[in-house]
């Protein structure tokens, strides 16, 4: 395809031209087949936002060059610094578990945006840092929500802080996470079917089930009637073991989990009956999709503030 011509229009966004839509100031394959996707479900169908990428035919509108600061350097930090790079925005500070004092430095106070992807026992005290400096944060990591959900919305909203969460950043699980409620009132409507889940995840996930699957069940409960609550059910693992037990009252939502080698991601929403059953499915094949979503994110909320997630990036 012919190479993208990049140009600054006068609201300060840049702006890529090509022959073919793309999510990125470059060509890359993958990117350039999502952003073909992304053009025909999203710009065509006004579900855009309009201050983002492909707001007009054969153009990709790219958010200001932003200074981001990473919270956790693993296998997702090293994809979002790659994905960050390629759509021109500039990686100012780099925090893991060796470097904590560099929360106090210059560099991260620069930042107009940390994104943050660690665990559940440190998300909440990065968080309480990066407020300090009134450097917004984008977070994807799950589990802390039980112990410090209060306190979190408390903070944003007297402290005037920034933060977007998502159990999940991938757009395919945004679009999985709307089928998936409408499909939830299509089915309050057949009581014969009971409605269950199994997520499956790498075995380095600590936390089950995973926070996108709890987002799924609270989305099914609230609007199936004859479930009242979500529960936690097994996990599986590689060596053999299991944890938990599948057992549950008829009101609650069953919530299985296998942890097997490197899987990114799936997640099964199953009706079942005695004529039949219907299942959705989404399944990711590669982190790709999580890091992307989450540099869309930053760049929502370079220009938003209070609690965002990606319902507020995404409308549908």
């Amino acid at each position: 395809m012919p190479c993208p011509t990049n140009r600054t229009p006068t609201n300060g966004l840049s702006v890529v031209e090509c022959g073919t839509p793309s999510i990125g100031p470059a060509s890359h394959g993958w990117a350039d087949c999502f952003g073909l996707f992304y053009y025909f479900i999203f710009a065509k169908s006004h579900y855009l936002p309009k201050n983002h990428y492909l707001c007009r035919k054969h153009q990709t509108v790219i958010a200001k060059n932003m200074k981001i600061a990473l919270i956790g350097y693993g296998k997702m930090g090293h994809m979002i610094e790659q994905i960050a790079l390629e759509r021109g925005h500039e990686i100012v500070c780099k925090i893991d578990v060796d470097n904590q004092e560099d929360f106090d430095s210059p560099a991260f106070a620069s930042a107009d945006v940390a994104i943050e992807f660690t665990n559940p026992t440190a998300a909440y005290a990065n968080y309480l840092k990066a407020f300090s400096h009134h450097v917004k944060v984008v977070s994807g990591s799950t589990g802390w929500m039980k112990d410090h959900k209060e306190d979190v919305e408390r903070l944003v909203r007297e402290g005037h802080q920034t933060l977007f969460w998502a159990s999940n950043f991938s757009i395919g699980v945004a679009i999985f996470s709307a089928v998936n409620k409408y499909l939830a009132q299509i089915m309050n409507q057949f009581p014969q079917y009971d409605v269950a889940m199994e997520e499956t995840h790498h075995v380095h996930k600590l936390d089950a089930p995973s926070g996108t699957a709890i987002t799924l069940a609270e989305d099914i409960v609230s609007r199936l009637d004859r479930k009242t609550a979500w529960k936690k059910g097994t996990c599986a693992w590689d060596d053999g073991h299991v944890d938990g037990s599948a057992d549950h009252k008829p009101e609650e939502l069953l919530i299985n989990s296998v942890r097997h080698d490197e899987v990114p991601g799936i997640h099964t929403v199953s009706y079942d009956s005695e004529a039949d059953c219907i299942t959705i499915s989404h399944s990711a094949h590669s982190r790709k999709g999580f890091a992307l979503g989450a540099v869309l994110a930053a760049e929502f909320t370079l220009t938003h503030e209070g609690l965002l997630t990606t319902t507020d990036l995404f409308k549908f």
